[in-house]
């Protein structure tokens, strides 16, 4: 076979990888203004901030002349031309506007481009053009998708009440009591959830130093982790009565700065493991910290109700992706795991990160044919199970609880 050949056999293959549905896991868009509302909207998207903050951009740019803040952007989106997110960023102006940030004049022409677009009915539709069919929300005010076809589905998240729960008998004078109310609570809430339709909850975790495995009693004694370990069996067991999925986002410390910060930690999974061999429900493991990309593989291998979800946070990245995308590929089904998790705040971002990811997956799973490790139709099967069917078996394809 010619080289001309191949690369048409790769084109066609990226094509096909391009056009796969694709499920949304995890974002924070608001179903009554879904697009960008002004450039700067798309420009300050908070992981792009963090690496144009790194490229010399201040705080408080939204404060200063519109001239000047586009001058200084220039020079910060320059700096950070090697950066995923400005790739990012660079694609979603290109694609999106056909527009390529070179200079002020350009940044202008983009501003206006998205005050326009904010204001076109059906803007956000342009999901179609990334085949983007379903998104997850948390919250259910959120989940009305206006000017779309489809509402997104609610997956209630819980760990603001987590924290009062635990704070509630931390700060109890009878702590045993107050953890008996505390599991009707759960039970009531979850049970509610289900009524709803919803299909599951989610839920970000702190660094924990007790494990599952090891229930104590709880009394006045009783530290914030081993009060945190026993309402998360009940909240499992009551996800495991209402037949829903529990998924945990694992990696993101707060507690030692103000500053939310990625922490690998070895044990953060293995101390969970409990909670996947005692109860039934299927849970999906979201991580922030590169090193437990392979323990949360290996959880998946271990228990059949447990999958890998996609990369989160400084999760997020090409590196990260491709060696997590290996460990699944040679241990896991297809099945086992979603890859799509874009954290957008506009659907212009979701846009844009799924358009990465799947570049990132075309480019691995082109090279795994190549090498003839696996066949076309295999790499095809896999990446749609990756980016939409699996998530479809967790999720459903309806919009619950809206």
């Amino acid at each position: 076979m010619s080289l001309h050949d191949n690369g048409g056999k790769q084109a066609a293959f990226f094509e096909r990888i391009m056009g796969l549905p694709v499920f949304d896991t995890h974002t924070h868009l608001v179903g009554l203004r879904l697009g960008a509302r002004d450039f700067w909207e798309i420009a300050h998207y908070f992981w792009f901030y963090r690496e144009l903050q790194a490229g010399g951009y201040p705080d408080g740019a939204e404060k200063l002349p519109e001239e000047e803040r586009i001058a200084i952007f220039l020079n910060a989106y320059r700096s950070t031309r090697s950066t995923l997110m400005n790739w990012t960023f660079t694609s979603i102006m290109r694609e999106l506007y056909g527009i390529g940030i070179k200079d002020e004049d350009s940044i202008r022409e983009a501003v206006t481009a998205v005050r326009h677009s904010a204001a076109e009915e059906g803007w956000a539709q342009m999901a179609d053009r990334m085949n983007i069919r379903r998104f997850v929300v948390n919250h259910p005010e959120h989940a009305t998708f206006q000017g779309m076809r489809d509402p997104a589905i609610w997956i209630p998240r819980i760990d603001g009440a987590l924290g009062r729960w635990v704070d509630q008998i931390v700060q109890s004078s009878e702590p045993a009591r107050t953890l008996l109310a505390v599991r009707d609570e759960i039970n009531r809430q979850l049970g509610g959830y289900k009524e709803a339709g919803c299909q599951g909850i989610m839920t970000t975790l702190p660094r924990y130093e007790s494990s599952a495995n090891l229930r104590r009693e709880i009394g006045s004694a009783s530290g914030r982790d081993d009060i945190l370990m026993e309402l998360l069996h009940f909240i499992c067991a009551a996800a495991d009565r209402n037949g829903l999925l529990v998924q945990l986002f694992l990696g993101v410390e707060r507690s030692w700065c103000g500053t939310a910060f990625p922490a690998n930690d070895t044990e953060r999974i293995l101390k969970l493991a409990a909670l996947f061999e005692t109860y039934r429900c299927p849970f999906e493991l979201v991580l922030a910290s590169e090193l437990n990309n392979l323990d949360a593989v290996q959880a998946a291998w271990n228990f059949p109700n447990v999958h890998v979800g996609g990369m989160w946070w400084f999760n997020f990245r090409a590196s990260t992706y491709r060696d997590s995308m290996q460990y699944r590929l040679e241990a896991l089904p297809a099945s086992k795991s979603s890859v799509i998790v874009s954290d957008a705040r506009c659907m212009e971002w979701s846009y844009g990160k799924i358009l990465l990811v799947k570049k990132l997956a075309a480019e691995f799973l082109w090279e795994r044919v190549t090498s003839g490790w696996i066949d076309e139709e295999t790499a095809l099967q896999t990446a749609e199970k990756w980016f939409y069917a699996s998530a479809v078996k967790r999720y459903g394809n309806s919009a619950g609880g809206a």
